[in-house]
């Protein structure tokens, strides 16, 4: 399969809308106390102007008909003038998501890789996301992509 990554564009925001709700949905099927589901964490007016963003760069992993099969929403983070953390630069991975029908196709691999490459370009020091941990496949797929665990959320429910 012939896969590129590149910059989403307002043509793109359909798409993305439907990967949010595939998100949304393995969040929900987890826990469903938690998010609603079926749902958007963003307005398509909302991924305008965050396509738009330089700060707050969207990727798309597409085929050779130019259909984006993922998405990575990405987020530039620094801290500066902290009196205990480091100015350290920080791409976070916001989210990041392949079509449920593109899965097994390196999709997933592509779009991290150029995620990487970016941040690499860009000068920051580090990349982090977050992953739930009823996501047990997302979490295998950071493993394997060499991520580990920076700090650990922990919840009591009462």
């Amino acid at each position: 399969m012939n896969l590129k990554v590149r910059r989403a564009v307002v043509k793109d925001i359909p798409k993305i809308l439907d990967l949010l709700v595939q998100v949304d949905m393995v969040h929900h099927n987890g826990r469903p106390d938690i998010f609603k589901g079926p749902a958007t964490k963003y307005s398509a007016g909302q991924l305008e102007k965050i396509i738009s963003d330089s700060s707050t760069p969207v990727f798309v992993c597409v085929d050779s008909n130019d259909v984006p099969l993922g998405h990575a929403f990405c987020v530039h983070k620094q801290v500066v003038g902290d009196s205990v953390l480091t100015d350290i630069r920080t791409l976070y991975i916001d989210d990041i998501c392949v079509d449920s029908a593109a899965r097994g196709r390196h999709v997933g691999k592509t779009l991290y890789d150029a995620v990487i490459s970016y941040a690499r370009e860009q000068g920051f020091y580090n990349v982090t996301l977050n992953v739930w941990s009823c996501n047990p496949t997302a979490l295998k797929f950071y493993e394997a992509m060499g991520l580990v665990p920076q700090k650990i959320g922990m919840e009591k429910i009462l």
